[in-house]
């Protein structure tokens, strides 16, 4: 669940990890864009102030307001954490990382840059709540730190690992009774 074989450049099968929920985010967002959109056209239907212009600015504030909810699209292949957008995509190598940063704010951002001058932006729950994806992760990020690429983040890279660590327990805990 969660993966999916491909083949490589060299025609090796890797296995791919993508974000399991990813799907139901992109459908709240169609559903709550729709909602807005509903809403709008309805409230200026009511009071019989709709017209071309209204309903065209309605449904590019309805555009806007998706393309702001739709979240990342994530997935980690061997050496590789890619990001994709509605419109774009970044691509860093995870086993050559130079800096893990967070981005602090309302929502959370870790900030990935590479050797090669490759950076992402992820939400870090993403790998919390995807173990397929953390385990590719934090492989690579050690390939990393072995290599001596990984300058700069191995605290963040602790904290990260020891808030994984938490929701695990917690899980088991509660799955088991306890």
């Amino acid at each position: 669940m969660g993966r999916r074989l491909t083949r490589s450049a060299t025609g090796a099968r890797t296995a791919v990890a993508h974000d399991i929920h990813w799907a139901g985010e992109r459908r709240t967002a169609i559903g709550v864009t729709c909602l807005l959109y509903a809403a709008l056209l309805g409230m200026d239907a009511a009071f019989g102030t709709l017209d071309t212009t209204r309903g065209t600015l309605w449904t590019g504030l309805a555009v806007l307001a998706f393309v702001i909810l739709l979240p990342l699209r994530v997935s980690t292949a061997p050496g590789v954490l890619s990001a994709r957008g509605l419109l774009t995509g970044n691509t860093v190598r995870t086993d050559s990382l130079a800096s893990i940063s967070w981005s602090d704010g309302v929502a959370q951002r870790m900030v990935l840059r590479d050797t090669e001058g490759n950076a992402v932006e992820v939400d870090p729950t993403v790998l919390v709540r995807n173990p397929a994806m953390w385990r590719r992760f934090d492989e690579d990020t050690r390939t990393s730190t072995r290599r001596g690429t990984l300058l700069c983040g191995a605290v963040t890279l602790r904290e990260l690992a020891a808030r994984i660590d938490r929701e695990t327990a917690r899980t088991v805990f509660q799955v088991s009774g306890l």
